[in-house]
């Protein structure tokens, strides 16, 4: 078999370090935009771990792509080397807790890193083990090895009960940790998520609670610009980045999806052999970049909530207007079509309100409140947000 066909393409004309450009990437502090406030309340909150006290547990809420999990990294970083300036040993655990969403697979998780983190020398087995043999496991660790441990639960909306947030905040008070102390930080895209915990958790947390905001153009702008070096020179427009910025504020004010759209562009310019990056490569990238965002949103909805949107989309599409806007009662009938025809047993409509208004919280939709007219009171009416009912229906079969 012949070598001499290149597979993997030339050299690389547009990108410089790709690695700028991707979620997973901890940015420094000078890349960090338009949060110095959140930033300010977080070390306040952590400022006691500094010298090995305990840390006020914070919850963090706002839509994807505000910064909530960036800056909770960043901070736990800084913390860790501030403190070790003056021999406080921090130690951070981060867990996703839509991959680690029961309560064993968090505290394994959690038990695991701080113990690598630490070269300890306790084993800790992926499998095996109960829930409470990890809990032991995670106390001797962080008594062993650190003065104060954060724990960041990122998504914590999804962990399976509440028990880890009554574990974690109680492990002082409950003796389970005598030489050292423990925080939190828990972040959700829900609001309302503290009313779902128990008053005894509620107690035992007594958090600080931050609203991270969604990013305005300018501030998306200053993003991307922070990020160009991402790029060879000369290989992005100049127009891309305040195009990119105007897309993604008018539509989400989420930065993760702003350099999602840019870093897209960048490929389907270098697919297409261009050696600079244009407006015309970003409106491909946005289309992209749309189907992915739904498409995820989508699929860490609950069944019930794909049943909403389907309904909602086939609405739209028999009136042949992307932008109509539908009586959430419509919705109801239809979405109990569609319940039928997947054997389901349809919610109550209070029910089906609560699950419209999660769907407008992440940008899915919009919502508007109606009068009937004078003395016939109100009525909610909601659309598609800036998504075409195609993209929502496969992203919802695909989901199945």
């Amino acid at each position: 078999m012949s070598d001499s066909i290149d597979y993997f393409g030339g050299n690389d004309a547009i990108f410089r370090n790709k690695d700028l450009l991707q979620v997973k990437y901890l940015p420094d502090e000078d890349r960090i935009i338009g949060r110095n406030e959140q930033l300010n309340d977080l070390g306040s909150s952590l400022r006691p771990a500094l010298k090995g006290q305990t840390p006020n547990h914070v919850l963090i809420y706002g839509k994807t792509g505000t910064g909530k999990s960036l800056c909770s990294k960043f901070m736990a970083r800084q913390l860790k080397t501030r403190a070790a300036a003056d021999d406080v040993r921090v130690g951070t655990a981060y867990v996703d807790c839509f991959q680690d969403s029961t309560e064993t697979q968090a505290v394994k998780s959690i038990a695991i890193q701080l113990n690598d983190d630490a070269g300890g020398e306790l084993r800790i087995p992926a499998a095996g083990l109960s829930t409470g043999d990890y809990y032991r496991k995670l106390w001797t660790v962080v008594d062993d090895y650190y003065d104060v441990v954060i724990v960041i639960l990122d998504e914590i909306d999804k962990l399976d009960g509440d028990n880890v947030l009554m574990q974690l905040s109680r492990a002082v008070e409950s003796g389970k940790l005598t030489s050292s102390t423990l925080g939190v930080i828990g972040i959700s895209n829900k609001i309302q998520y503290k009313d779902t915990l128990n008053e005894r958790v509620k107690s035992s947390l007594s958090e600080r609670e931050f609203v991270f905001p969604p990013y305005d153009a300018n501030q998306l702008r200053a993003i991307l610009e922070s990020r160009q070096d991402a790029f060879r020179d000369g290989a992005l427009s100049d127009a891309v980045p305040p195009r990119v910025a105007a897309l993604a504020a008018r539509e989400h004010g989420d930065a993760r999806k702003a350099i999602d759209i840019l870093r897209f562009a960048g490929e389907i310019a270098e697919d297409a052999g261009d050696s600079v990056v244009r407006e015309a490569h970003v409106n491909k990238a946005h289309e992209r970049e749309e189907q992915n965002r739904v498409a995820d949103l989508i699929s860490k909805s609950t069944p019930h909530s794909r049943f909403v949107l389907i309904a909602l989309a086939n609405i739209v599409q028999q009136r042949g207007d992307d932008e109509a806007w539908v009586p959430t009662n419509d919705i109801y009938d239809v979405y109990r079509t569609v319940c039928k025809g997947d054997g389901a047993e349809p919610l109550k409509k209070r029910r089906i309100r609560d699950i419209l208004s999660e769907l407008e919280f992440l940008s899915i939709i919009d919502q508007d409140l109606r009068g009937k007219g004078q003395g016939q009171g109100n009525y909610m009416v909601n659309r598609l947000s800036e998504v075409k009912p195609t993209i929502v229906i496969k992203a919802c079969a695909d989901a199945d």
